[in-house]
């Protein structure tokens, strides 16, 4: 992951799982809820902005939440 944009990675991740928790899902549930599966140790890295991620990933995480892109960055 690059450094520079650590804090924007925390961000968003917190987004998700705020979301995630909302909607009552595990981070294992999350994980199954996407296809391809994305395994759940992946699903805690995204949420604590410890790894770097393809756009497809987030479009997929997205979908899972039920929860636009937009909307998922709104105000981080």
């Amino acid at each position: 992951m690059i450094r520079t944009f650590e804090k924007d990675y925390k961000a968003l991740g917190s987004k998700i799982k705020k979301r995630r928790i909302e909607l009552n899902i595990g981070q294992k549930e999350l994980a199954e809820m996407t296809f391809p599966k994305i395994d759940r140790s992946k699903i805690s890295d995204l949420e604590n902005g410890k790894e770097d991620f393809y756009f497809s990933t987030l479009l997929r995480i997205c979908k899972a939440l039920d929860i636009s892109l937009i909307d998922l960055m709104k105000n981080y």
